[in-house]
């Protein structure tokens, strides 16, 4: 398995973790699904957040995480396929790992993959979706030594 991931650190917030930790996660959610891809993973302060959810969900307000699966036209062949980019808001996590009492990096391990779900086409629109995307996650996430982070109705993610 071949995965090219781009990771870009655009916040002053830090990650709580190093690169080779994020993409140790990324393979994780993509292992069952993709035998090669390439996205992109961008760390972005409040500014950016807002403007990207304004600009693509019409919401003017932070977000934790938001994915753009790329869409690539029929007949182009890629090396690695190129799955889109998962946006990520440090200072966002680090609020909600704080009001949620969970720990910041079982909380950043949930956001990645729940990103990286969201690129390979799994939704939480749906009472049965979610159930399906929240059972990847819970099992991928007790895979990496983490707990179930949907313990309580409130842990459940818009």
């Amino acid at each position: 398995m071949t995965f090219q991931i781009d990771i870009q650190h655009a916040s002053k917030e830090p990650a709580p973790v190093d690169d080779n930790t994020l993409t140790n996660w990324v393979q994780r959610a993509l292992h069952n699904h993709k035998n090669t891809a390439e996205l992109g993973l961008r760390m972005v302060d409040p500014e950016e957040m807002i403007q990207l959810n304004h600009l693509y969900r019409h919401q003017n307000k932070e977000t934790n995480v938001l994915a753009f699966p790329a869409n690539i036209p029929s007949g182009i062949e890629l090396e690695h396929p190129l799955l889109g980019d998962v946006v990520i808001c440090p200072s966002v996590l680090k609020k909600e790992s704080e009001s949620l009492q969970k720990p910041l990096t079982a909380h950043w391990a949930h956001i990645v993959i729940h990103g990286v779900l969201h690129l390979l086409g799994y939704d939480h629109i749906k009472e049965e979706d979610a159930k399906i995307m929240q059972a990847i996650e819970v099992r991928l996430l007790l895979d990496l030594g983490f707990e179930n982070p949907y313990s309580t109705e409130e842990d459940e993610i818009e």
